[in-house]
């Protein structure tokens, strides 16, 4: 079976395509969602096999959500939108399809078709994250559990990241979240140019380093703004260096 999850603002929107996906004997539709925020959530939690994923909606953007999801575990995606742009540039991010409103039911199959063509083919799962993120740029906001759900943080307000195995625990001010993401998707998201690894497991807000001090055999004490220490490794201490001008 085929899961499915079914993401527009617009309720006529959502029944057309709960209508047509609900008719084809290999797809189990997963959810309907109207906002961004709720259809990632979904998305993470459930694991579903494609999104039909309208671009234009309040909150999270589709571009945005898919820009959120993890590269190897993200699903199939087919954009659907009323705009040409938005259109040809969705189909130019890789996506498995797009759909441009008003479609039939002809085009509509034709895009299912795609997906089931494209299921077990990871580069294409891969590939409409990657480019939504070229085209969102580095994420000022990141997603992150907040009790049965996920809310929205400011990057600027993370101070460090710190892997273990394939969780990443962000550190900010005053919390911890725990996120089932590898540190070096996470930093590919949030963007290189404003976090700097130093160490294999762990990399640090830039804009909060206050200070460092040598230790021994070319490792340093890196202090944060916050008062909190942490160890430089000496295999990363150059890139540090050239990133931040010390």
């Amino acid at each position: 079976m085929i899961r499915a999850i079914i993401v527009d603002d617009e309720e006529p929107a959502r029944a057309k395509l709960h209508r047509w996906l609900g008719s084809e004997a290999d797809v189990q539709i997963a959810g309907e969602y109207a906002d961004g925020l709720s259809a990632a959530h979904s998305i993470i939690r459930d694991a579903p096999d494609v999104v039909f994923l309208d671009i234009q909606m309040p909150g999270l953007s589709g571009l945005q959500v898919a820009a959120q999801l993890e590269l190897d575990v993200s699903p199939l995606i087919v954009f659907v939108t009323a705009y040409d742009a938005h259109a040809l540039a969705a189909f130019d991010l890789g996506a498995v399809d797009y759909l441009l409103k008003p479609y039939d039911e002809e085009r509509f199959r034709r895009a299912l078709n795609r997906v089931r063509e494209r299921l077990h083919a990871p580069e294409h799962r891969r590939s409409a994250v990657r480019v939504a993120r070229e085209q969102t740029g580095a994420s000022d906001r990141l997603l992150v559990p907040a009790g049965d759900g996920l809310q929205m943080i400011d990057s600027a307000g993370i101070h460090f990241l710190e892997a273990d195995d394939n969780y990443v625990h962000v550190h900010t001010a005053d919390q911890t979240y725990l996120l089932r993401r590898t540190l070096r998707d996470l930093l590919q998201q949030l963007g290189e140019q404003h976090f700097v690894r130093i160490h294999k497991s762990a990399a640090v807000n830039i804009a909060e380093i206050d200070s460092l001090a040598p230790l021994f055999k070319g490792d340093y004490e890196l202090r944060l703004r916050s008062g909190r220490s942490l160890r430089l490794s000496r295999r990363f201490a150059t890139e540090l260096f050239n990133r931040t001008g010390r």
